[in-house]
Parts: C-alpha cells; sequence; structure tokens
C-alpha cells in the first residue's frame, strides 16, 4: 500500500507543520539481552543469530522430533542438538523412523478418491502448461530474509501497479525489474522463462502455477527453495481433463499426502503442550511443516 508521508521534523510540539521543533534530549544508548529460543532447555540458535518466525517455528518443530526420537530410544542421547537448524544424519535417520511408526494413516476409500477428484479437476490435467516470467529474489547463507522479502514485496506492488498500464507496452515495467533486480539468469530476457509444464519446476512453484486460471502478476509472492519470485503468468493453456481411473494413483497419492500432514500437525502439537517452550510460539494453528 503506498501511503503518503509528513515529515514529522517539521511538526512543532504544538502540532503546526513547518514550526521546528524544541531539540529532544539523547538518551543514554542499551542494548536489549538478545532472546534465545529453545525447547526443553535446547538452544536453537545463538544469541547473535536473529531468526525469521518461520525458521524458529521450523528448528522447534525439528527439535521436537529428534527429542522425541532420543527419548523412544531411536536416537543416542549423546547425539549434539544443532544450533544451526541442520540436524544430525543419525537424527534424521531415527525421526524418518519414529514418525513412521507414530504416524497411523488410513487407507484413502475409493469414495473419498472419488470425490477428491470431482472436487479439483484442474489438478488432474495432461498437456497443461504455462507461460512464464519471474523475478527472483534468492536465498542465500546470511541474508537477512525480512529485509529480502520486503524488497520483493516492493518490487511486486511496484509491477502490479503498472500492470497493463498504457505507458508500459506489454509489461515493460516488469522486464525491467527482472533486468535489474532478479537473480535469475533470466533476468537479462527481462524474466521471462518460456513455456513451463508441471515437471519443469519445483513442486512447489508448480503449486503455484497450476490448476489455476490467473492470467497476469500474481497478487502474492511464489515461494521456493530457490527464493521469493514475483510471477506473471503470460499464457495458459489448460490440457486436457483425465478420467478418474486414469489418474487414481495420483488421487490416492494426494489424499494420503494430506492425512499425512494432518497426522503430523497433530502429533507436533501434541509435543508442543508436554514441552518447555521459550522464545518461539508453536500455536496449533500456525505450526509449520518439516520439508
Amino acid at each position: 500500500m503506498l501511503v503518503e508521508t509528513v515529515n514529522l521534523s517539521t511538526v512543532s510540539d504544538t502540532g503546526q507543520v513547518g514550526a521546528v521543533p524544541r531539540p529532544t534530549p539523547a538518551l543514554p544508548a542499551s542494548s536489549p539481552t538478545p532472546t534465545i529460543a529453545r525447547i526443553n532447555g535446547v538452544a536453537l540458535h545463538t544469541a547473535d543469530e536473529p531468526l525469521p518466525v518461520e525458521v524458529l517455528r521450523q528448528r522447534a518443530c525439528t527439535e521436537l522430533l529428534r527429542q522425541a526420537a532420543m527419548q523412544d530410544g531411536l536416537l543416542d542421547a549423546a547425539d549434539v542438538a544443532p544450533t544451526d537448524g541442520v540436524v544430525s544424519e543419525a537424527a534424521s535417520s531415527a525421526i524418518d523412523a519414529w514418525l513412521e511408526r507414530e504416524l497411523r494413516l488410513p487407507e484413502p476409500s475409493a469414495e473419498a478418491c472419488r470425490r477428491h477428484h470431482a472436487a479439483h479437476p484442474a489438478r488432474y490435467r495432461t498437456g497443461e502448461q504455462v507461460r512464464v516470467r519471474h523475478i527472483l529474489f534468492a536465498v542465500t547463507p546470511g541474508m537477512d530474509v525480512v529485509a529480502l522479502r520486503n524488497r520483493a514485496e516492493t518490487c511486486l506492488l511496484d509491477v502490479r501497479c503498472h500492470d497493463g498500464a498504457a505507458a508500459h507496452v506489454e509489461g515493460e515495467a516488469f522486464a525491467r525489474a527482472a533486468r535489474q533486480l532478479s537473480n535469475c539468469p533470466s533476468g537479462e530476457q527481462g524474466g521471462d522463462l518460456g513455456w513451463l509444464k508441471p515437471d519443469d519446476c519445483a513442486p512447489e512453484f508448480a503449486r503455484e502455477l497450476f490448476g489455476h486460471v490467473e492470467v497476469g502478476v500474481l497478487p502474492r509472492l511464489v515461494h521456493s527453495r530457490f527464493g521469493l519470485h514475483v510471477v506473471e503468468v503470460l499464457q495458459r493453456e489448460g490440457g486436457v481433463p483425465q478420467p478418474f481411473e486414469a489418474v487414481r494413483g495420483a488421487v490416492e497419492m494426494a489424499l494420503r499426502q494430506q492425512a499425512w500432514v494432518t497426522a503430523l500437525r497433530q502429533c507436533l502439537q501434541l509435543l508442543a503442550g508436554q514441552a518447555v517452550v521459550e522464545g518461539v510460539a508453536l500455536d496449533a494453528a500456525d505450526t509449520p511443516l518439516l520439508q
């Protein structure tokens, strides 16, 4: 949102704009004690590593599972807790084994599969493709993620404001922003990625592009393992709907994944309720899932 601001340095104590304010005495500088997030006393990061809320929650969930696997004898008690979010190979295997044992998932019924297929016809098409261009704000080690998101959102607002404007024929504002800001080699071509099919891109990127009808600059940032994307869909070809029997396996897999996500969320909620959680909020509705 674009907001018109007033320069506070020209506002007097009586509220009159233009008057010179009286100087404010300087206050002594103070350094707040950094808050370290912990699960049952185990630190999730170092004191000099401020992290976005999403990253803290992700680490908290991983640590909850690591400790659960250790408590049940699947992981050696000497396993060292990470402060960089990367668990040991032994811990990763133990968490997988613990989840396989604890998450009991029902097989989707034929009726549930048919209902899901009927409710999501766009997901089960063949030949769907989109012509896309993007502006990538890449996430790299040590990156200030909050600042990166602010830059990406400012860019999104700018190109959406110019989207379709007569003065910017065929989205010249988008192409110019891609050449100036994008961390992808496609920036040299104005961000153009050409025609894409679902298998041509990362799954999390494909989910935002396929099975939709939107054309133009998407009203949201697209998150992927590579970073944050400002995306414009230039053209769509809808593909051919597939009958249920032809895609039954894919439907069953999708429902199993949904069941797994629900079971994991409930499991993390239970673990968080039993743990001493400091410095990070693990609300049941907002608890992130492991990637």
